[in-house]
């Protein structure tokens, strides 16, 4: 059933405070307004900590081999770094709970606006890697302006709809307008040559449109349209990008594989085929050991499903649906529509990352990332 935002109204006889406004209907933040006092939603804090936990374990069993092997034979680089993002994540998590989602809504045009310049500078000075435009060098990090794109596409849309909720329904203001939006973010990701971040970004986009209020039928016409699009370039991959396109030569073709296209993705699939129920054991996957392309990132969830079986990834999977089946819980009890919109949107944003992530690994839609050289090459080269 699809959830509208008309079931979060603003409450005025308790709960959250509503905040003075200005003419014209804007919000006027006061020193007080800032910050909310108030406990956690502890099923959803238990959750989100159940997941990074089992997260940093998987990211080490995964991760080592392949580490050693990179990084002068120091198998603990990946989750060394990935600890310290994990407590800096969990700092930044306790803080910005604490602060007054209106606060974020109040900075939607100067959010809107960085992300922008940032995603058009990402096209002009960006790392070097085979073509690809996705990173921006800061020093020893890069950083991915598309990740902050998969926020702001959120907050933009819950802003807007939030004042436009009632003419949501119109043709301009429900489909127009939101699709202008939608394809700006969309074209600028698809320069990147960032087709998965495209197709998640588009569908954050539609999620908000639908919960929205956008009319059913204009919105069904467009996801045939969509639809239709899909198909069109499934049936002609030529249309894409070469390195995209290829991808889906090599997804229809089993047998296509010049350059091993299909190393990690054949390599995925042994993975997870020989987890069997119960899995080896963790710490025990074999495919790790060089033969799945980036096993500490994309494709850990093959190294989870061959450690840990079809039961152990069955209950990630469950893990990640009660979090975002309790992400759309707390929307619903939200007092004010731009909350109950912006959860909703990050709540999209996870749902679909992980299935689209669980398909791209089990080779169910085409695998369109950056096309990984084989160590069979690579060992080749050394000899």
């Amino acid at each position: 059933m699809a959830y509208h935002a008309d079931n979060a109204l603003p409450s005025h006889s308790g709960g959250e405070r509503v905040l003075p406004m200005q003419k014209g209907g804007k919000q006027r933040l006061k020193k007080s307004d800032i910050w909310v006092t108030g406990s956690f939603d502890v099923p959803f804090l238990a959750l989100s900590l159940l997941l990074l936990t089992i997260g940093l374990v998987m990211l080490f069993s995964a991760s080592y081999a392949y580490a050693f092997y990179n990084d002068d034979g120091n198998s603990y680089a990946y989750i060394s770094r990935q600890l310290i993002f994990a407590v800096v994540g969990l700092v930044a998590m306790f803080i910005l709970s604490k602060l007054n989602y209106k606060v974020i809504q109040a900075a939607t045009v100067p959010l809107l606006l960085v992300t922008l310049a940032l995603l058009c500078l990402v096209l002009v000075y960006h790392t070097n890697l085979r073509g690809f435009r996705r990173w921006i060098p800061l020093g020893p990090i890069t950083f991915q302006p598309s990740d902050l794109a998969k926020f702001t596409i959120s907050v933009v849309l819950a802003n807007y709809i939030s004042r436009y909720y009632h003419q949501m329904r119109k043709f301009k203001y429900g489909f127009v307008y939101p699709i202008l939006v939608i394809a700006v973010f969309c074209g600028l990701i698809y320069l990147e040559h960032h087709m998965s971040c495209t197709i998640l970004i588009f569908l954050i986009g539609a999620s908000l449109m639908w919960a929205g209020g956008s009319n059913w039928k204009l919105f069904a016409i467009g996801v045939g349209i969509v639809a239709a699009v899909a198909v069109l370039v499934v049936v002609n991959p030529e249309l894409l990008e070469n390195y995209a396109g290829e991808r889906i030569r090599a997804w229809l073709d089993k047998s296509y594989s010049p350059d091993d296209l299909r190393w990690q993705t054949n390599n995925s699939l042994y993975a997870i085929g020989s987890g069997g129920l119960f899995g080896t054991g963790l710490g025990n996957s074999k495919q790790k050991y060089l033969y799945v392309s980036e096993p500490q990132n994309d494709f850990i969830f093959s190294i989870v499903c061959e450690e840990l079986g079809f039961v152990g990834a069955a209950f990630i999977i469950l893990l990640f649906g009660l979090l975002v089946w309790r992400g759309v819980d707390i929307a619903k009890k939200c007092p004010n529509r731009f909350g109950s919109l912006l959860v909703l949107g990050i709540m999209a944003q996870i749902g679909f990352q992980v299935v689209l992530n669980i398909m791209v690994v089990t080779d169910t839609i085409p695998n369109t990332g950056i096309a990984p050289v084989s160590y069979t090459h690579l060992r080749a080269h050394e000899t």
